[in-house]
This record gives structure tokens, sequence and C-alpha cells, in this order.
């Protein structure tokens, strides 16, 4: 994906950037500073400047199923209103033409269900389900979408802080998932607060302050404490510990 002078008017800033197969790019910033803005753009849901290409074609050159091959997108807030089972609602999200029935469709389904800890929750209505148990069958069903195994067209994953309401265990299954989607040579976007998951886990980092991209490069060389402290207004420590940098 190749963004070029990306922005919203009033809203975000251009901004130009290229994302390399196989990365995993963390946004971070305040709250307000743009991170969701910036996610809708690249994924062709909200008008603005600039040009955003994916595999070589502008966004607006796609029409909607077959950018739906391409990428996927999950928004950061989103209602469980539908009183369908959950299985029911997974199924809407195979890409166009896939056959529920399909062996590698019925085992993607399963190892997804089993690593968010769904298996049990298949036959329950949507509208039935926790704040917690809602937000892994949103994921879930992201992933199916895109999934290598059943989608060979899929590039990009593009995560509105996806860790929402999940657990210690839960969040851990998600970065697994991150994990393999990316080692398949697929590039996954997140926004999030966390961090030190974002130092951990991340290629790369977009911090963004007040509507614009004020930094971007390695993880490390961004999550720097002087750099936090003063986009956050607070005083932060980078520390060693079991081989890891902490921000404190």
């Amino acid at each position: 994906m190749q963004l070029d002078k990306v922005g919203v008017r009033s809203r975000l800033a251009p901004f130009s950037a290229q994302v390399e197969a196989g990365l995993q790019i963390h946004l971070i910033g305040a709250n307000g500073a743009g991170k969701s803005t910036l996610l809708a753009r690249i994924a062709g849901l909200l008008p603005g400047e600039g040009t955003v290409l994916l595999a070589g074609k502008s966004l607006p050159d796609y029409q909607g199923h077959e950018l739906a091959r391409y990428r996927a997108y999950l928004p950061q807030q989103q209602p469980a209103t539908a009183v369908m089972p959950l299985l029911q609602y997974l199924a809407l999200h195979l890409p166009g033409g896939t056959c529920v029935d399909r062996p590698t469709v019925v085992a993607t389904i399963g190892y997804l269900c089993q690593k968010l800890r769904l298996v049990d929750k298949l036959p329950h209505r949507l509208n039935l389900l926790s704040g917690g148990e809602w937000q892994r069958v949103r994921l879930a069903a992201i992933f199916l979408q895109v999934w290598p195994d059943i989608n060979s067209d899929s590039k990009i994953l593009l995560l509105d802080e996806p860790a929402n309401s999940l657990d210690v265990g839960q969040k851990a299954a998600l970065n697994d998932l991150v994990r393999k989607f990316c080692q398949a040579g697929r590039s996954v976007i997140i926004s999030t607060h966390d961090l030190n998951h974002s130092l951990q886990q991340a290629d790369q980092i977009w911090l963004l302050a007040a509507g614009r991209v004020v930094i971007q490069g390695k993880a490390k060389q961004v999550m720097q404490p002087k750099i936090l402290s003063k986009i956050f207004g607070i005083e932060f420590q980078r520390q060693r510990f079991h081989q890891r940098d902490w921000i404190i």
C-alpha cells in the first residue's frame, strides 16, 4: 500500500508513506490525535485528499466486493444489534464466492474460534454476547475475511483498538494471529494506546498529534522517552528488564 499526501480536511494533515508486505505498523497518540481518522481514510471509507494505492490501484477504482478481498477494516466501535447466530455472522465475512462447507474454510473457522475461545459460543445469538465475547467475534470475522488460507488476494488488515474488552490471554491470542498474518506476507496497521505492546510488537510506529503524523520510523527509534513525554505531556522512562525494553 502507498499513501501519497493522504489527509482529511480539518481533521488529518496530508501524510505520505509506503506500507511494505509483512509489516506490523502501530498508530499511537493521545485521544483525538487522528488515529481513527487515518485508519478510516486508508480503508477507503472516509473521503479526503491525496491518493491511497492498494496493489498498485487507487481505492476509488475498486468495486466494493473487490476491495473487500484485498483489505479488511475493524472500526473501534460497532454495536451487536443482530440476533443471528455467531456462525452465521462469521459466514457473512467469507470472501465472495467462498463456500462455508469447504474443508479449508471449516478448518479456518475452527482455528480462529479456538484461538479466540469462541467454539462454545458458535450457536449463540450475537445480542446475547458479553462485550468481550462480541469483540472476539468481530476479530474472528475480520480475520476470516482476509485469512491467507482462504483468501489468496488479501493484502492488509486495519484494526482500530482491537484489544478493547479483551483479557490478558485473549490479547496474547490476538498478538499470535496478527503475527501469523504478517508472516504470510500481509501487513497490519493497528491503532493502540498500549505503548509497551507497541514497543515490543510493532515493526514501525506512526506517532500522531493534533491530526498530524509527527514521526514515523522503527519502534525503538520512535519510542523514546523525550519524544513520548512531549506528545503525551507526562514524563516517561525506558528501562530494560528480562531482556526486553519497557516504557514506564
